[in-house]
């Protein structure tokens, strides 16, 4: 497990963020739960319109291959898999009338759906 705090993240770049926004849901979530434990965790994996798509969940479990960046007094976990994928990506927190959502905006990826959970590498 390798852990990356905010600040070190001008020294570790090509690693995914959360934007204030994100990490503030991160934290909204953890007080509902009432587990401050959770962490955000994105993976990528095959399927989707594009080719890959994006998953999402709060968790409390660390793999001795995750990375863990800490954003805003929130954590992003991402797997070694998923991690080339999601290299410099944002990920932020969209809220509408429908709820609240998480959404990654990727350098990486070269077209995405309409829909914006799947993309092409």
């Amino acid at each position: 497990m390798t852990r990356v705090a905010q600040t070190d993240l001008q020294t570790a770049p090509g690693l995914p963020t959360l934007t204030d926004a994100a990490a503030a849901r991160v934290r909204t979530l953890q007080q509902e739960c009432s587990n401050a434990a959770l962490k955000l965790r994105v993976y990528v994996q095959g399927g989707g319109c594009s080719g890959f798509q994006y998953g999402f969940s709060m968790e409390e479990a660390v793999h001795d291959d995750d990375t863990l960046v800490e954003c805003a007094g929130a954590t992003l976990v991402v797997d070694a898999q998923s991690a080339p994928f999601l290299a410099g990506a944002r990920v932020d927190c969209q809220e509408d009338l429908y709820g609240a959502q998480f959404v990654i905006d990727n350098p990486n990826a070269q077209s995405t759906c309409g829909c914006g959970s799947s993309f092409e590498p």
